[in-house]
């Protein structure tokens, strides 16, 4: 169906071509807000009429007329409706919809996916500094990252994960004196302790390992404790050699990898930092003042200029950012998509600025950014605020095991980015049609279900004659069908996962009106095969949409 769709499209370009020279080119379907009214639309008529000087209904009955005059609209398509000032509502015959099932079963995983582009693509993402447990903010943001990598991947990008986090700064010193002092046998609420310390109870377990010598891996580094409890640069670095491994942990219970952890402190010690102020001082983008350095950035669209350099000598936290997406750039990173809490968006006018200031020849807009809000946790009716291992908040492990990864992946995932969320840990856990994750994965695993009652082979379906699907239900499957692999494209542009947890929710209900109103395992074999060809490519689609999103498709539950 998608190869006839794209058939159709080059017959309404050269129709609109031989009405008005170069107005092919805009020739596009859109589909009609009520399904009834026709399976493609097309409202040409009404953009032409204007520059054409002519009556649009008239205009869109010459369009209708040349349409059906072409071979392959005769062959597709039942009929043309002209409606309202000139809109068309195309009918597209069964044996046209028909084809999308064709079409899944031959691609198999790979039906939606795009070639190789030859561009790459980076997405940095959770970015978390090393002084404490992911929270659920963090998880929000690593679902969010990761189905982003998975929309671009489908659309041939090359697609680089990476982990950026600062490896020094004050942070990382609070986090090396309270395990300390923790090591020396205070606690929180002890006379001494101070103010800005970090209370959880992580924290007593990194001075108990780091007093017993032991050795702590992650992904990026690797330290054995000296267990000298005043040897504060070593407990730094056991204590984020260690968190860094929970955060690994973390992350892989929630099937999240790096291609890359960047530290903060490489853009200082590799001397990118300076470089990069000495290339604005070079560009005259900058002016001292008040004995600090400052970025002109309001010629870039900021709303003020912004210090770049202090008077103490220390650099502002925007500085190394700037740096940084000069080396993504320099590593040949053509497009750099940043996912940030919504508390970042005063940084992006000013990174941007520092880019464009640079002359190095980064494009306008880059990087683009997706910002997201915070997570509010409700259980039994009641926000959850603390979690007793992190002292202040409810951790991402904690979510994972109340519920499961799927539940987190696919609920932080289900509304868009900036918007507040609320996740509810009993709905969450429900195993019912109010359970958004349950449902979709109930519809591939009842298909699955059919398929093993069956017994056959599924290979053979692929040679189905797909005649019998002519119901209005097996219909409405098929063009939904038809439609995911121009919603993974949408979804990718727009930065917009929730678009796949929208439209695998309207499949999965799609495909249970379906089930509910005809049987599939009938004693006719051609129809028998037909609806098991049409049910397979479903399963196949539903699938290939929770991949997608990090979620699993089961085949039983």
């Amino acid at each position: 169906m998608l190869k006839i769709k794209q058939e159709l499209l080059d017959g309404l370009a050269a129709a609109l071509e031989s009405l008005s020279p170069g107005a092919g080119a805009k020739a596009a379907f859109e589909s009609p807000k009520v399904a009834a009214h026709g399976d493609f639309a097309s409202t040409a008529a009404m953009q032409l009429a204007k520059p054409l000087k002519l009556n649009p209904r008239q205009l869109g009955e010459n369009l209708r007329e040349l349409l059906l005059a072409q071979p392959v609209y005769q062959r597709w398509v039942s009929d043309i409706d002209l409606a309202g000032p000139g809109f068309l509502n195309i009918r597209l015959k069964p044996e046209a919809k028909q084809q999308i099932v064709r079409e899944v079963l031959q691609a198999g995983d790979g039906f939606g996916v795009q070639p190789s582009n030859g561009q790459r693509l980076m997405v940095e993402f959770v970015s978390a500094n090393p002084t404490g447990p992911l929270h659920v903010g963090h998880g929000r943001q690593a679902a969010l990252g990761d189905a982003i990598c998975n929309l671009y991947s489908t659309q041939g990008w090359s697609v680089h994960r990476e982990f950026y986090y600062n490896d020094a700064g004050v942070q990382i010193g609070t986090l090396a004196t309270s395990t300390q002092l923790r090591a020396k046998g205070l606690k929180p609420g002890d006379v001494g302790w101070p103010e800005a310390a970090y209370n959880g109870d992580y924290i007593q377990d990194i001075a108990n390992d780091f007093l017993a010598g032991k050795t702590v891996k992650a992904d990026d580094r690797e330290f054995t404790a000296s267990g000298d409890v005043d040897d504060l640069d070593g407990i730094r670095q056991f204590a984020v050699a260690y968190l860094r491994h929970e955060q690994d942990l973390d992350l892989q219970a929630f099937a999240v990898k790096f291609d890359h952890y960047y530290l903060e402190s490489s853009l200082y010690t590799s001397g990118r930092v300076a470089a990069t102020v000495q290339k604005l001082v070079d560009a005259g983008k900058t002016y001292e003042q008040d004995g600090a350095l400052w970025l002109r950035s309001t010629e870039y669209g900021d709303d003020k200029d912004r210090v770049m350099r202090k008077s103490d000598g220390s650099f502002t936290y925007f500085v190394p950012d700037v740096a940084y997406h000069i080396a993504k750039w320099e590593r040949g990173f053509s497009k750099v998509i940043n996912i940030q809490g919504t508390d970042h968006h005063g940084t992006i006018a000013r990174v941007r600025a520092g880019l464009q200031a640079a002359g190095v020849g980064i494009p306008q807009g880059y990087p683009d950014y997706v910002l997201h809000t915070m997570v509010r946790v409700v259980r039994g009716g009641e926000e959850v605020k603390i979690s007793k291992r992190a002292g202040s908040y409810v951790t991402l492990r904690d979510l994972i095991e109340w519920t499961s990864k799927d539940a987190v992946r696919f609920f932080l995932l289900s509304r868009k980015p900036d918007t507040e969320y609320t996740f509810d840990v009993d709905l969450a856990v429900q195993k019912n049609n109010d359970n958004p994750v349950y449902y979709v994965q109930y519809a591939h695993a009842r298909i699955c279900s059919v398929l093993a009652s069956w017994g056959g082979d599924a290979a053979s379906l692929a040679d189905a004659d797909l005649g019998a699907l002519d119901s209005a239900p097996a219909q409405a499957l098929m063009l939904l069908l038809a439609k995911y692999p121009a919603m993974l494209s949408d979804a990718a542009r727009d930065f917009a996962p929730h678009d796949v947890t929208f439209y695998l929710r309207e499949l999965a209900a799609s495909y249970h009106s379906y089930y509910d109103a005809e049987r599939i395992l009938v004693d006719d074999e051609a129809v028998k095969k037909a609806r098991l060809a049409l049910v397979k490519a479903t399963a196949q689609v539903l699938h290939n949409g929770l991949a997608v999103l990090g979620v699993s498709a089961p085949q039983k539950m």
